[in-house]
């Protein structure tokens, strides 16, 4: 929000230096971002002058010397000077030796082409008071010889451009700034004068506009028109033209600058329809049709739907509410009778329209950050002054006024013991009530209290909806008192014995994994395109993931995994020639199921062919590689996976390799692994070289709440193991560890818990020769031990034999001879 000094000092008498002016906003609780001098600088040894002789320069033909008379400033000097739309009696700035112009430039006097130049004579570009360097600036209202320059040149500006915070909207306004600044700097603040307070006079012109309807009061409460007739379009007074200037608006003619002037003045939006332009003479609050369109004031042409608000008349919408008005609807050259809107429309509705249409303005932002519908009708008042006295207008009935807002009134009770307990500190009494008058917060009560002081009743006006409970009062005391006045004192505050959120403690447990096992972190956008969703979720998860209103075309989902953005990251770092095979991310993936998105915590994997030359390679990572990973990753989230069933991936999901991939878990129990190689054909198609194995683990939050089970101590065995092989055929279908677990449990149940069965894994597989068709050969090392003694060969043969024999009994698994 751009505020200008000039303007402020309309309503505020501010003899503060720029700087102090600053300081103040700053503590008031605004940044200042930017100030911004308008107008000429203090120009030293710049003054008026008047051209006596132009003489044709003997040495060059575009120049010419002049004898330039400057008065008491030093009689007659010889200037050279290239412009030609200057005559013989004009009065221009001179610029004499030793004066210093914009961008440091010094005047000294010199030889141009071998004549003797005194100055210089300025364009008003050379000045810094326009852009405009066609041309010597022709002062036409003849100033006196010798004036100095400043003097005669329009004042100069400074405007502060504010950072304000979404809950003060009533300072998106120079009233509002000014009111804070008149209660820093203790002094009056004054508003501007209304002549006009709704009185329409006899006289009447319903034909220029009929009926004003509102069909959705639940989103424009209150609707007000006037009818301004008589009115003549031209350019707005220099003065108005020059504020909007300096805030960055740019003049257009009286009515629409009455309109811009008024709404930075008060912070309330308004429109102006030319009168014969109104279908039907008729003004429709509605909402708009489906399918209906409207061609905007910046040429494009919007398509609109039934949540959309419109200001409409008898034939089309004219205006999309609180937004921006059509080509067709608003005042031309030739206007004469217009009519004046001045509304309040729901926050909820504006911003729900700007941000779906992507349209905003100036009446946008105010609107959505919320008005002051309590202040809407003197704001309209005040436009109607300005255009009765610049634009020659009249106001005539009928005057429309539709709704209107539920008359405020909040109090709130505070005392002074309160206020000095949340600060810390005392503040005297008087002090504190000469804050909340400054404020224009009114104390309507007084009373004192046994051990609190007094009590306030405090009246919130209706611009301060942000104030609604007693420490909002103590924010207020404490702003207008300075934060920079808070005394010096020891902190002393209870220390929280309390663990970090279960989130933050699994990323730290996977981050510590990965980092320590050569992995390289990498973060990626949580949003990704569309397209490639398919490679990794059904289309009705897409469609979930989806959002509503996307930036840009490649940011319109919600990620479903890492990998993809991990692959990502591999392509850049192996087009730029780096050497990376080993990247990870920790962050949050959403997953969809039964129509709901669940937000998980995750984290990912890839391992890429390591492509750096070396004299020693190791062993290229596999499917067993990355399996030890993601059950690493799944422990420090608390789940073991070697307790879970593992699933192959099937061709559903063409990220994966079919038939080198597994997957574990689902949302249902809340959390899910996929860990294998990646769709050879996907890396490929992505330009990645070489293999690329991939792991992923998602967990639910709650999932997490519980924390790890701290492992105790246990005695483990002193005594030495027996071990036996034992191979077993089985269809090739029959998953390995499937066989593994039968067999483990057999071994548990024939030790009879006389001793342990330490460990069952595979060491071979076998398929061809010597087997039957659709078989394979899979040979198993079982690890015994007793915590005890030394086991004989004889219990662990009987325990073997016991073994067979119930996989004889009860599997179709045949011994391997």
């Amino acid at each position: 929000m751009k505020i200008s000094l000039n303007w402020l000092k309309d309503y505020v008498r501010l003899d503060a230096s720029v700087d102090e002016i600053c300081r103040a906003i700053t503590f008031l609780g605004f940044e200042v971002e930017q100030v911004i001098r308008t107008g000429a600088p203090e120009l030293k040894q710049v003054v008026v002058g008047e051209v006596l002789v132009r003489d044709k320069h003997p040495n060059a033909d575009k120049l010419s010397v002049c004898q330039v008379d400057i008065g008491p400033a030093g009689g007659v000097k010889t200037i050279v000077c290239g412009a030609q739309n200057y005559i013989v009696g004009d009065r221009v700035p001179v610029a004499l030796a030793g004066a210093v112009l914009p961008g440091n430039f010094t005047i000294k006097q010199s030889k141009i082409r071998g004549q003797l130049s005194d100055g210089m004579m300025c364009s008003a570009r050379e000045l810094g008071v326009a852009e405009d360097a066609s041309g010597l600036l022709i002062l036409t209202d003849r100033p006196a010889l010798g004036t100095p320059i400043n003097a005669v040149l329009p004042p100069g500006d400074v405007v502060f451009d504010i950072e304000i915070t979404p809950n003060r909207p009533d300072c998106l306004s120079h009233l509002g700034i000014a009111r804070e600044l008149a209660a820093w700097f203790k002094v009056e603040l004054v508003y501007p004068q209304e002549n006009f307070h709704g009185d329409t006079g006899a006289q009447s012109r319903p034909e220029l506009l009929q009926s004003v309807r509102v069909d959705a009061p639940e989103d424009c409460p209150l609707y007000s028109a006037h009818i301004v007739t008589g009115i003549k379009v031209g350019p707005s007074p220099a003065w108005m033209q020059q504020r909007l200037t300096a805030v960055g608006l740019r003049p257009i003619n009286n009515i629409v600058d009455i309109g811009n002037y008024v709404m930075l003045e008060y912070g309330q939006p308004m429109h102006a329809f030319d009168a014969r332009k109104l279908a039907g003479s008729q003004i429709i609050v509605r909402r708009a049709a489906d399918g209906e369109k409207i061609v905007t004031l910046d040429g494009k042409e919007r398509a609109l739907n039934s949540r959309m608000l419109v200001i409409a008349d008898a034939a089309k919408p004219v205006v999309i509410a609180g937004i921006m008005g059509s080509e067709n609807s608003g005042v031309g050259d030739d206007t004469t009778d217009l009519v004046l809107e001045v509304a309040y429309f729901k926050r909820k509705s504006i911003r729900w329209t700007s941000r779906r249409l992507a349209l905003s303005s100036d009446s946008s932002y105010r609107y959505e950050r919320g008005i002051d519908p309590h202040t809407a009708l003197e704001a309209g008042n005040r436009a109607i002054d300005l255009l009765v006295e610049h634009a020659g207008g009249k106001v005539v009935g009928p005057a429309y006024i539709v709704g209107g807002d539920v008359p405020w009134q909040r109090e709130i009770v505070v005392t002074h013991g309160f206020i000095c307990e949340k600060l810390g500190f005392d503040i005297a009494e008087a002090d504190m009530e000469a804050a909340f008058e400054s404020l224009e917060l009114g104390i309507t009560r007084k009373e004192p209290t046994p051990t609190r002081g007094t009590a306030w009743t405090v009246n919130i006006p209706s611009w301060r909806d942000d104030l609604d409970r007693p420490i909002d009062l103590v924010e207020e005391v404490l702003r207008l008192h300075g934060t920079d006045r808070i005394p010096a004192a020891v902190v002393s505050a209870p220390g929280l014995a309390l663990e970090d959120d279960p989130v933050v403690l699994f990323n730290r447990r996977v981050t510590d994994y990965l980092v320590g096992h050569d992995f390289h972190e990498c973060t990626t956008y949580t949003l990704r395109p569309g397209r490639e969703l398919t490679s990794w979720v059904s289309q009705t998860a897409a469609a979930e993931l989806a959002l509503a209103n996307p930036f840009v075309d490649d940011q319109s989902h919600l990620r479903p995994t890492l990998v993809m953005g991990l692959l990502d990251v591999l392509k850049l770092n192996q087009a730029r020639g780096v050497a990376v095979s080993h990247l990870c991310e920790i962050g949050r993936v959403f997953i969809e199921r039964n129509g709901q998105n669940l937000e998980c915590a995750a984290v990912a994997f890839v391992i890429a062919d390591d492509a750096e030359r070396k004299w020693l390679k190791r062993g290229a990572a596999d499917f067993y590689t990355v399996k030890h990973h993601v059950f690493a990753l799944a422990a420090a989230g608390g789940i073991d996976l070697a307790r879970q069933p593992l699933v192959p991936v099937t061709g559903s999901f063409c990220g994966w390799q079919e038939g080198h991939c597994a997957a574990a878990g689902e949302m249902a129990h809340g959390w899910t692994a996929r860990f294998g190689l990646m769709n050879l054909a996907m890396v490929k198609a992505l330009g990645i070289e070489g293999k690329v194995y991939a792991g992923i683990f998602a967990i639910l939050p709650e999932q997490l709440a519980g924390g790890l089970v701290r492992r105790k101590y246990a005695d483990f065995s002193l005594f030495p193991t027996a071990l036996r092989d034992l191979a077993l055929v089985v269809d090739q279908a029959t998953p390995s560890d499937t066989v593994r677990k039968k067999l483990a449990g057999l071994a548990r149940a024939a030790a009879g818990g006389k001793f342990d069965v330490e460990c069952v894994e595979p060491f071979d597989v076998y398929q061809g020769e010597g087997l039957p068709a659709g078989k394979k050969s899979l040979a198993y090392s079982l690890v015994f031990r007793a915590s005890n003694r030394t086991l004989t060969d004889e219990e662990v043969n009987a325990a073997m034999q016991k073994v067979q024999d119930e996989l004889a009994k009860t599997t179709d698994y045949a011994i391997r001879k």
